[in-house]
C-alpha cells in the first residue's frame, strides 16, 4: 500500500442499499473499471457513519476530528495481475463542515458537499438500540434510521450483506478524464441485526431524478455496523 493520507475510526455505519438498472450507473464508472453486480444486480448504497480521531498525513485537524458522513455510492472493480480489486465510487459525499468538503475535493477530486448534519446514537453493543443521521439539503430535511438488537456477528460467505460491506479500493474520476485508485485497509466488519428502519426527504431534489426514483421503493438490503479503524492510502492515477 501506498503511505497512508488519512486514517481514522469509521463508527456506526448504517447501509441501505437498493438494485440499480446498469445503464444508470454506465455514464458514472471510472475509466479503467468495469461494474461490479451480485448475482447480476447492480446496486447503490446509502451509507451513513461517524468519522472518529481523524488525521491527515499522521496530524490531527483541531475541529476537524469528529463529525458525520453520509454518501451514496455504487461498486466496480478491477483487475490487477490476477488479482480482482472490488471498488466504490461516490456519487455524492455529505458531511457537515466547509473545510472537509474543500480538502476532499481537491484531493480527490471527490463529490463531497458541506451541508448541515447530526446524528443520533442510542445503540448499546450487546442491548442494541436506534441509529440516525439527519441532514439538511435547501432547505429540506432527510433522514436514514434504524433499530439495532446490539447482536454482532459476521455476514454470510457469498451473501449480499459480504458483498456490501467487504470493498477494499475506491476509484474516483479526475477533472481530466484519467481515474484516481486509492486503498481503503479495515478489518472484516461484523454487523448488526437490523429489527426496523426508515428513510426521510425528496431523494430526487438531492440526487436527481433518474437516481433519486431509487429510494421510492424499499431497500432489498439494510445492514448495521459498529465499525473499526481505517487507513485511507494517498491516491495513484491509473498508468502512472
Amino acid at each position: 500500500m501506498t503511505r497512508p493520507f488519512l486514517t481514522a475510526r469509521w463508527e456506526e455505519l448504517l447501509f441501505l442499499s437498493y438494485r440499480c438498472p446498469a445503464e444508470v450507473l454506465e455514464p458514472l464508472v471510472p475509466d479503467g473499471t468495469i461494474l461490479d453486480p451480485w448475482q447480476g444486480q447492480t446496486y447503490l448504497s446509502l451509507v451513513g457513519f461517524h468519522f472518529g480521531d481523524t488525521r491527515v498525513m499522521g496530524f490531527p485537524i483541531p475541529g476537524h476530528r469528529h463529525f458525520e458522513e453520509v454518501n451514496l455510492r455504487f461498486y466496480v472493480r478491477r483487475e490487477v495481475a490476477g488479482q480482482v480489486r472490488r471498488a466504490v465510487v461516490f456519487i455524492r459525499e455529505l458531511v457537515p463542515r466547509r473545510a472537509i468538503a474543500l480538502v476532499a475535493r481537491q484531493v480527490y477530486n471527490e463529490p463531497y458537499l458541506a451541508v448541515p448534519m447530526s446524528r443520533r446514537s442510542l445503540v448499546d453493543t450487546g442491548r442494541g438500540g436506534e441509529l440516525e443521521y439527519l441532514w439538511r439539503y435547501r432547505g429540506q430535511p432527510f433522514g436514514m434510521r434504524a433499530t439495532v438488537d446490539g447482536r454482532l456477528e459476521e455476514p454470510t460467505a457469498g451473501s449480499l450483506a459480504e458483498f456490501i460491506t467487504e470493498h477494499y479500493w475506491g476509484y474516483t474520476r479526475q477533472r481530466d478524464g484519467s481515474t484516481l485508485e486509492y486503498r481503503v485497509e479495515h478489518p472484516r466488519w461484523p454487523l448488526w441485526g437490523v429489527a426496523s428502519h426508515s428513510i426521510a426527504g425528496d431523494f430526487r431534489s438531492l440526487f436527481g431524478p433518474v437516481l433519486g426514483e431509487v429510494f421510492l421503493g424499499a431497500p432489498d438490503s439494510v445492514l448495521a455496523a459498529a465499525g473499526s479503524g481505517v487507513t485511507v492510502s494517498a491516491g495513484e492515477k491509473l498508468g502512472t
